[in-house]
């Protein structure tokens, strides 16, 4: 099995949900969500209609750039989700904004209800190796807890991927997990070099 398949069915086992569908978030979220769907017998479906031609939008520099670009990047299929319990998959959770964004979306197309599900543990500290992962005063879930970070994104609940499950996900490989867990592989940059790479916080 895929890891991401594997990641989802885990979070189907560790937070379950009571739903009608299982949707991914185009294209980072759809393996896992069937992942998900497979393990807890709820149907998959296809939530989102993706515009190919918007890049990512966590990178954005600004909040209502990032918004506006999940606007474009994506529209919800309402005949799919209108009057609909859904669990929402996707790869991150990162500065906050487009999940809010999505599941703000899928609330206007009539959702009943959106649980969203992570298929990685909470990003809480920046990466320094090549990952767009910023700073850890950008980061949503490094300054709230977990049922904060459902209040600001609108989700009716929310749940993670555990570093332990990761773990189990790649068979015991050595794989990174600094931005989880702050064990970084080698020497991190220093103190001059991580202020130039680590963005100003965005306010907004």
């Amino acid at each position: 099995m895929m890891p991401e398949k594997k990641s989802g069915a885990a979070l189907a086992r560790s937070c379950p949900a009571e739903a009608d569908l299982v949707v991914g978030v185009p294209d980072s979220g759809l393996t896992a969500a069937i992942g998900f769907s497979e393990e807890s017998g709820i149907p998959s479906a296809l939530a989102f209609c993706k515009n190919s031609y918007i890049g990512r939008t966590f990178i954005k520099p600004t909040a209502q750039e990032r918004q506006t670009a999940v606007h474009l990047k994506l529209s919800v299929l309402e005949s799919v989700v209108h009057g609909k319990r859904l669990v929402l998959v996707d790869d991150s959770i990162v500065r906050g904004t487009t999940m809010s964004a999505l599941v703000q979306m899928l609330r206007q197309a009539g959702a009943t209800q959106v649980h969203v599900r992570i298929s990685s543990p909470p990003f809480l500290y920046p990466c320094y190796f090549g990952t767009d992962v910023p700073s850890n005063q950008q980061l949503i879930a490094s300054s709230h807890t977990v049922e904060s970070v459902r209040q600001l994104i609108g989700a009716d609940s929310l749940g993670y991927l555990s570093v332990e499950a990761l773990s189990h996900m790649v068979n015991g490989l050595p794989i990174c997990k600094a931005c989880f867990d702050h064990h970084y592989p080698m020497a991190v940059p220093h103190k001059d070099i991580r202020n130039i790479l680590e963005k100003v916080p965005d306010t907004q």
